[in-house]
């Protein structure tokens, strides 16, 4: 074994068996390995001093070896000595893994040190990323993202990742971006469609309470005029019966003319029920025709309303198809690209594909 790779010489064979049946024989052979050991300064701060912290360490596991095997050759060649042998050797291995691992402390402890450290980066990092998470959240909640990824500082405390994290903080906040204007977009449509749904209750109701109270006014026109109808025949029939008084005190002297007279009344009267009568089914008529024109309004109305709604319904509908299809025709293209061909490229294949001009070629949507 050189001396390249191990701190001390081991006992000649021919004194080997002197030193290792000798209380502490190998004493003066780990001596001089501790020498070196506490004449080395490990330096942890630069690479160099880093690899000769780690090179001290291996000549020292080496030189176990070394020692160890020369006792198991002897152990080997000597049988009537394994106990002694043996004794000296666990020693030996106990002492030089405790100086090992003495040597090796501090490039372990700057080892602990400097992964605690990338961690730490990286989980900076990684709260960056996770910041694009912004699936159930409204316009506002996407703001306020916004806001604490614009307030992380990128600066030399990232150290060597800086660069990284300028680029995961620009992407995330690219996302961010992207996603809050889909989702003001959309927030935007549910206001329009929250407001015209709004503007068609306020014009129902409008049209309800419009309705009631044209109705109020036809009520209240149909019952003053039978109120004054009534008060005109309570005072025909007052009129009639005075008359009729005074036609019975002349009837004994002028029954002939009284009858003669009643015939023209009578004639008269029948004329002038007629009359009302006739009046009375004409109003009747124009309040029916005035009915059906109103409610043939309401049904226009509501056949507009109904059009109207479903006009909406099959927009939300287009719209909802079209996202779709762009949503498959992009995963296509994002998968002919994959196979190193321009972006133009791969929406050509993929339009006429979905417009039918490669022959048995078809895209599920």
């Amino acid at each position: 074994m050189s001396a390249q790779t191990e701190l001390a010489a081991v006992p000649p064979k021919e004194t080997a068996l002197q030193v290792f049946q000798a209380p502490n024989g190998l004493e003066p052979y780990l001596q001089k390995i501790r020498d070196e050991i506490d004449a080395f300064v490990p330096d942890v701060s630069t690479r160099k001093g880093r690899e000769a912290i780690a090179s001290i360490a291996y000549k020292v596991a080496r030189s176990k070896t070394a020692l160890d095997n020369v006792g198991k050759d002897l152990v080997a060649d000597l049988k009537e000595i394994p106990k002694k042998i043996d004794a000296e050797r666990k020693r030996m291995r106990d002492t030089l893994d405790a100086w090992q691992e003495e040597v090796r402390r501090p490039l372990n402890d700057w080892q602990a040190a400097e992964d605690a450290r990338v961690d730490r980066h990286q989980t900076r990092i990684q709260q960056l990323r996770d910041l694009v998470d912004v699936e159930t959240l409204f316009a506002e909640g996407i703001r306020f993202k916004i806001d604490n990824a614009e307030a992380v500082v990128i600066d030399e405390g990232f150290e060597e990742f800086e660069a990284e994290a300028h680029q995961v903080k620009a992407k995330t906040l690219e996302s961010l971006r992207a996603s809050l204007a889909r989702q003001e977009k959309y927030e935007a449509e549910q206001a329009e469609l929250e407001r015209l749904r709004a503007e068609t209750a306020a014009r129902e109701q409008k049209e309800r309470e419009e309705r009631i109270a044209r109705e109020a006014e036809e009520r209240a026109r149909r019952e003053a005029e039978q109120k004054a109808q009534a008060e005109r025949e309570a005072a025909l029939r007052r009129e009639q019966e005075a008359k009729a008084a005074s036609e019975r005190r002349e009837l004994e002297l002028k029954l002939q003319a009284e009858q003669a007279e009643r015939a023209r009344v009578q004639a008269e009267a029948d004329r002038v029920a007629t009359e009302q009568r006739m009046e009375q089914e004409r109003q009747a008529a124009a309040l029916q025709a005035e009915r059906d024109i109103e409610l043939a309004r309401e049904d226009e109305r509501r056949r507009a309303d109904a059009a109207a709604a479903e006009i909406l319904r099959q927009q939300e509908a287009r719209e909802r198809d079209q996202a779709h299809k762009t949503k498959v025709m992009g995963e296509a293209k994002t998968a002919l690209m994959s196979l190193n061909i321009t972006e133009e490229l791969a929406r050509a294949i993929v339009l006429k594909i979905a417009r039918r001009e490669v022959p048995n070629i078809t895209i599920n949507f």
